[in-house]
């Protein structure tokens, strides 16, 4: 199931996995679902973001979350640049798995239980940081601003927001200050 919601300017896609199975093991079963998640991906247009949701799922192993998650992940750099993935309902199990797996390919992702947003995956604590007080804000925040709120120097901060960026956690979007010049503004999509 795939409903496409309007925030602002940005589209959020939802895939709703609703599979016969409960259970998701192996990376072959990953193999065979991942196509799926590439073509909601190559239909939403830079800056849009696919909300995967597992609320039907019990269990899956390292294996399936290592081969699914790990890949979806790594193509945004190539592939689909400027999308975003959050994934949500997940249980205990899954969440184990997942962090784990997202770990050991150096990776991290945006998991949204009710109205809250975490990082899961290999995260430094500095960085988690940095993008709660950006998902707190819950507006577009510029690095001066971010940098008075953490009480953390402009260079660090910029340092914190290019990690994030890469990692495809906020959205980068060029803005004016109030003095007129041009600026950079960041967001978590939720």
């Amino acid at each position: 199931m795939t409903r496409l919601v309007s925030l602002d300017t940005v589209n959020t896609m939802e895939i709703k996995l609703k599979l016969q199975e409960e259970h998701l093991w192996t990376r072959a079963m990953a193999k065979h679902l991942r196509p799926e998640v590439s073509k909601q991906l190559e239909a939403l247009s830079p800056g849009d973001t696919l909300v995967i949701d597992l609320v039907n799922v019990k269990v899956f192993d390292y294996s399936f979350a290592n081969e699914y998650f790990g890949k979806i992940m790594i193509s945004l750099k190539g592939e689909y640049p400027g999308r975003f993935v959050i994934v949500e309902n997940l249980n205990e199990y899954t969440r184990e798995n997942l962090s784990k797996a997202l770990e050991s390919l150096g990776l991290a992702m945006i998991e949204r239980r009710g109205k809250k947003l975490h990082l899961i995956g290999k995260v430094h604590p500095v960085v988690e940081q940095t993008f709660e007080v950006i998902a707190r804000a819950g507006t577009p925040v510029s690095s001066g601003a971010l940098s008075r709120e953490l009480n953390v120097n402009l260079t660090a901060t910029n340092e914190r927001l290019s990690k994030l960026t890469d990692l495809g956690l906020v959205r980068r979007d060029k803005s004016s200050s109030a003095a007129g010049r041009q600026q950079y503004e960041y967001r978590v999509l939720s």
